[in-house]
C-alpha cells in the first residue's frame, strides 16, 4: 500500500551510519564568552599594551621615490631623423630593464657612497656616538674599525644595496627609485644622489664608447685612402689606352648611337604619316567620291573658296532650271560655269596627292640614310662594349674603394663630434621629497587594535580550549527512525549462510503530488458542434471541461506544480507525461484532456497523444476530424512517420491512433508509432510539454514498448472505488517503476458508467 503523507523509498542503499559529535552550539559558545568575558578583555588590553610597547621600540623605516624616464631611443644628432622611426617593443623593455639593473650597479653606487661620504654614517656601518654604542664597545660587542678602505666600501655597498629598490612600470619607460632609511630627509637625499649619479654614469659611458670607435676608425684611414688612390690611377690609364672619351656619366659614343636611334625612330614615324596620307588621298580619287573631303582639302583655303563658288553656281543653275526650262542659252551657260568649278578642285586636289608624293618619297630617301649611319655606328658600340668589361671592373673597384673610406671617414668624424654630445633621452622627472609618513611600523593605533583583537581571540581561544578538556567524551547514540534491513537470502542456500544484517538508510526521492478533479473544476458542454466547424475546440465535444475564467483553483495549482516536478526531472528537455488508471471508460480520457488544458490555461503548447491502443477513446472522440482522402470515413494508416495533429483552437495538439483492420490490436506497433510522434514533438516542433492518455494498466509487453524510462507517470484513481487497492494495482503493474509517479489525480467527476445508466432508465 501507498502512504501518500509519506515520500516514495527507492531501493535502500548501504550506508554507514556517521557518529554524532559532541560539541557546543553556538548558544553555548556565547554563555561561555560571556561568563569569561572579563578575563577575555583583560587579555585584550594586555596585547594591545604590548603592541604598542613593541611598535615604539622598532626603527622606524622612511621611503622616499626618484622618477626616471629611461628611454631606449636614444637621441640621433647626426644621422637624419632625431629618433628611430620603428623598434622591437619587446627589445626596448629589455634594455629598460638593463637600466633598471645599472642603477644599482658599482659604478653608480660607489660613487654615490664617496659623494655622500655614507662609510661614515651609523646607519651604513660607520661608528656611533651614542651612549649605547659605546656600552656595547666596552662589553665587546661593538664593531671594529677595518683597516681596509676597500672592504670599508664593500661592506657599506651591501648594506646600501639593501636599502634599494628599482622598479620599473608595466608597458612603460619609468623607473621609480625607493631608498629608505631612518632619516626621511636622509631617504630623499639618497634618492636624488642616485638618480644624478646614475645619469653622469651614462654620459660618461657613452662618450668613452664615442672615443673608443673614433680611435680605431681613424688607424683605418691612411690604409683605405691608399687603396683608392691606386685604384683611380689604373682606372684613368685603362681608358687613355682604349679612347673612352665621354662625359662621367656616358661615353660619346653612346650617347651618338642613342641620339641616331631616336632620329631613326622619328623617320620612321615621319614615313608612315607621309604614306598615310598619300593612300588616303588616292583611295579618294579612286572610289570617285567628293574630292574636296580630305583633310589638306579641307584645311586650303583656295579649295575652301572654289568649294563656295561651287555651291552658289550650283544654285543659281537650280533656279534657272526653274524659271528657263532645261533648253535655254542662259542654261547652257550656267552648265559650263559648274563643270569649270568642278575641274578647278579636281586639278587642286590632284596637286595635294602630287605634294603629299613626294613628301612620302623624302621621308623614305631620310630614313635609309639614318638607318645606314646606325649600323655604323653599331658596329663601333660593338668593339668599344668588349673593351668596356675591363674598364667596368675597374670602375666597380675605384667605387667601392670610395664608398668604403667615404662611410669610414664620416664615421670617424661622427664619433669624434660625439664625444662632446649627450645623446642619452635619460632624464629625472621627479625628485624625491623627504616623506612624511613611515612605512614601518604601522601607525599606533593600528598595532593597539591589531594587539586588542588577537589579545582578545588568543583568550577566547584558551576558554574554548580549557572547557573542551574539563568535560567528559560522550558515547554517541544511534540515529532513531532508521531502519535496519538485512537482503534476502537466497532460496537455494540454507538459512546458516545468509548475510549479516546491514544497516540501511533508504534514498528519499521527491514526495508524489496529490490532485482532486471535482465537479466544480469543469463545466459540462453539448457534444456534436465539433462536427461542423474548421478548426476542433475540446471544450465543445460533451466532455466536462474546466470552466474558463477560474486561474486560482486547487486543481490548477496544483497541475502547476506537477509540471514544474516533471520539468525539473526531464533535464532540459520536453517533460512526457504518461496519465494511467484503471479502466472506466471515458474517465482516464476526460481527466487526461483537462491536465492538458491546465497547462494550454498557462501558455504551454501541448502534445495530446492517444496511448491506449486497447480503447482509443480519444481517437473516437475525434473522429471526425480525422477522415482519409477518399471521404470514406476510414483512418488512414500510419506510416513511419506519423500523421499530422489535430490543432484545436485551445493551444492542444492530439495525435490520434487509427482503427485496426485486425481484430487483434497489435500493441507493439502502435507503441513505435506513439514513441515516433514523440520523437517528433522532441525536434523542435516548439511543444513544452506531451501527454500521453494511457495505457489503463500497463503490462509487461506494453510498458516496456511505450513507456520510456525518463518519462513522467500521473495515476488517475476513481474517488468512489478503493483508492488503496487501485493504487496496490498499479504499483504492481509497474514492476518496479513506481519510483516515476510524480502525481496522483483523484477523479470525483460522475462516472460516465453512471451516467449511461441513469440515462437507460430515464427513458425506461
Amino acid at each position: 500500500m501507498l502512504a501518500y503523507d509519506q515520500p516514495i523509498a527507492a531501493q535502500p542503499l548501504a550506508r554507514p551510519r556517521p557518529p554524532t559529535a559532541a560539541g557546543f552550539t553556538v548558544a553555548d559558545l556565547v554563555e561561555l564568552l560571556w561568563r569569561r568575558k572579563a578575563a577575555i578583555a583583560m587579555a585584550a588590553l594586555i596585547g594591545g599594551c604590548v603592541a604598542v610597547m613593541v611598535g615604539k621600540s622598532l626603527t622606524p623605516r622612511y621611503l622616499a621615490t626618484a622618477q626616471l624616464y629611461v628611454d631606449p631611443r636614444e637621441l640621433q644628432l647626426v644621422d637624419r631623423e632625431l629618433t628611430p622611426r620603428a623598434q622591437d617593443v619587446s627589445g626596448l623593455a629589455m634594455m629598460v630593464e638593463s637600466q633598471a639593473r645599472l642603477i644599482t650597479s658599482n659604478n653608480v653606487l660607489l660613487p654615490v657612497i664617496d659623494q655622500l661620504r655614507l662609510e661614515q654614517d651609523p646607519e651604513f656601518g660607520g661608528a656611533s656616538d651614542g651612549l649605547m654604542s659605546a656600552l656595547l664597545g666596552l662589553a665587546g660587542f661593538g664593531s671594529k674599525p677595518s683597516v681596509d678602505a676597500n672592504a670599508v666600501k664593500m661592506a657599506v655597498l651591501e648594506i646600501l644595496n639593501r636599502h634599494i629598490a628599482v622598479k620599473r612600470a608595466d608597458r612603460s619607460f619609468i623607473v621609480d627609485i625607493d631608498v629608505w632609511s631612518r632619516d626621511p630627509a636622509k631617504a630623499a637625499l639618497l634618492a636624488n644622489t642616485i638618480s644624478a649619479a646614475y645619469l653622469a654614469e651614462s654620459r660618461q659611458s657613452q662618450a668613452a664608447a664615442a672615443r673608443r670607435a673614433t680611435t680605431d676608425l681613424s688607424g683605418r684611414l691612411k690604409e683605405l685612402q691608399a687603396r683608392l688612390r691606386s685604384a683611380e690611377n689604373a682606372l684613368a690609364v685603362y681608358k687613355a689606352q682604349n679612347n673612352f672619351v665621354g662625359t662621367q656619366d656616358t661615353l660619346v659614343s653612346d650617347q651618338q648611337l642613342s641620339a641616331s636611334t631616336q632620329r631613326l625612330a622619328a623617320a620612321r614615324a615621319q614615313t608612315l604619316d607621309a604614306q598615310a596620307r598619300y593612300d588616303q588621298m588616292e583611295s579618294s580619287r579612286r572610289a570617285a567620291a567628293d574630292a574636296g573631303a580630305i583633310p589638306e582639302a579641307l584645311q586650303s583655303p583656295t579649295i575652301a573658296s572654289l568649294r563656295s563658288q561651287y555651291a552658289e553656281t550650283r544654285r543659281r543653275y537650280a533656279e534657272l532650271v526653274g524659271e528657263l526650262g532645261p533648253r535655254h542659252p542662259a542654261l547652257k551657260n550656267m552648265e559650263k560655269q559648274v563643270e569649270d568649278l568642278r575641274r578647278t578642285i579636281t586639278e587642286e586636289v590632284s596637286r595635294f596627292a602630287q605634294s603629299a608624293k613626294n613628301d612620302l618619297t623624302r621621308a623614305r630617301d631620310y630614313e635609309a640614310s639614318l638607318t645606314k649611319a646606325l649600323e655604323e655606328q653599331k658596329r663601333q658600340s660593338v668593339d668599344l662594349s668588349q673593351a668596356s668589361v675591363r674598364l667596368r671592373e675597374l670602375e666597380r673597384d675605384v667605387e667601392a674603394s670610395g664608398s668604403v673610406y667615404q662611410s669610414f671617414l664620416k664615421r670617424s668624424r661622427e664619433t669624434e663630434e660625439q664625444e662632446s654630445l649627450n645623446t642619452s633621452s635619460a632624464r629625472i622627472i621627479g625628485e624625491a621629497n623627504p616623506p612624511q609618513r613611515r612605512i614601518f611600523p604601522p601607525a599606533m593605533s593600528m598595532l593597539a587594535m591589531l594587539g586588542f583583537a588577537l589579545g582578545g581571540f588568543a583568550a577566547a581561544a584558551g576558554t574554548l580550549v580549557l572547557e573542551r578538556l574539563r568535560q567528559p567524551q560522550a558515547v554517541p547514540p544511534s540515529s532513531p527512525g532508521v531502519p535496519e534491513a538485512s537482503p534476502p537470502s537466497s532460496p537455494s542456500k540454507p538459512a546458516a549462510t545468509a548475510q549479516p544484517a546491514v544497516k540501511l538508510a533508504p534514498v528519499l526521492r521527491e514526495k508524489p503530488l496529490i490532485a482532486r478533479l471535482q465537479p466544480s473544476d469543469v463545466l459540462l458542454t453539448l457534444n456534436g458542434i465539433l462536427s461542423g466547424a474548421d478548426t476542433a475546440d475540446v471544450t465543445s465535444i460533451g466532455w466536462p471541461t474546466l470552466r474558463a475564467g477560474l486561474a486560482m483553483t486547487p486543481f490548477l495549482d496544483a497541475m502547476r506544480q506537477l509540471r514544474a516536478a516533471a520539468l525539473r526531472r526531464s533535464g532540459g528537455v520536453v517533460p512526457v507525461i504518461a496519465v494511467i488508471g484503471p479502466p472506466s471508460g471515458e474517465d482516464r480520457a476526460i481527466t487526461t484532456l483537462n491536465i492538458a488544458l491546465a497547462a494550454a490555461r498557462d501558455g504551454a503548447k501541448v502534445l495530446l497523444v492517444d496511448a491506449d491502443p486497447l480503447q482509443h477513446v480519444l481517437s473516437d472522440k475525434f473522429a471526425a476530424m480525422r477522415k482519409d482522402d477518399s471521404g470514406s470515413g476510414r483512418w488512414p494508416r500510419f506510416a513511419e512517420r506519423t500523421t499530422p495533429p489535430i490543432v484545436t483552437v485551445n493551444g492542444i495538439s492530439i495525435v490520434t491512433l487509427p482503427k485496426s483492420a485486425d481484430a487483434k490490436p497489435n500493441a507493439t506497433a502502435s507503441a513505435k508509432r506513439i514513441r515516433n510522434a514523440i520523437t517528433q514533438a522532441r525536434a523542435g516542433q516548439g511543444y513544452d510539454l506531451v501527454i500521453l492518455d494511457g495505457p489503463t494498466l500497463p503490462g509487461s509487453e506494453l510498458h516496456r514498448e511505450l513507456l520510456a524510462p525518463d518519462d513522467d507517470i500521473v495515476v488517475v484513481l476513481p474517488a468512489a472505488s478503493d483508492i488503496n487497492r487501485c493504487m496496490d494495482d498499479v504499483i504492481a503493474a509497474l514492476d518496479g517503476a513506481e519510483h516515476a509517479i510524480i502525481g496522483v489525480v483523484l477523479n470525483e467527476l460522475p462516472s460516465t458508467d453512471d451516467k449511461h445508466q441513469q440515462q437507460i432508465r430515464q427513458s425506461a
